[in-house]
């Protein structure tokens, strides 16, 4: 594995622990104590993060710094939960969408008997 790789795997895996806490970028900046922008960059691969910063990252997604690393076992063991909350969210959004359109309708819908 190359600089690019390992790279792009922790990219990932910050990505993916950060959703499963349900946190944005700015959730889990202001935890680790580090900028939006520099997370960013971390997440876009474009800036490689100190030792400190990724012990600051790993606490603040409470798991253990090795984690941030693991070659597709943070994809693997938590791709199906993170669709499943993903499912259940487009799914509500959805209803909630077709509810406030038929509520806004609905007076202006005539029924007939």
């Amino acid at each position: 594995m190359n600089g690019k790789d390992l790279r792009a795997v922790l990219s990932n895996n910050i990505k993916l622990y950060r959703c499963n806490h349900g946190w944005s970028q700015a959730d889990l900046a202001e935890k680790a104590e580090i900028s939006i922008t520099f997370l960013s960059s971390i997440e876009r691969c474009v800036k490689w993060p100190y030792p400190d910063t990724l012990v600051k990252i790993a606490k603040a997604l409470k798991i253990e710094e090795f984690e941030l690393f693991r070659l597709n076992k943070a994809v693997t063991d938590d791709t199906s939960t993170l669709i499943e909350r993903l499912v259940g969210d487009i799914a509500l959004s959805v209803k909630d969408s077709i509810e406030k359109t038929y509520r806004r309708y609905r007076g202006h819908l005539k029924l007939k008997k």
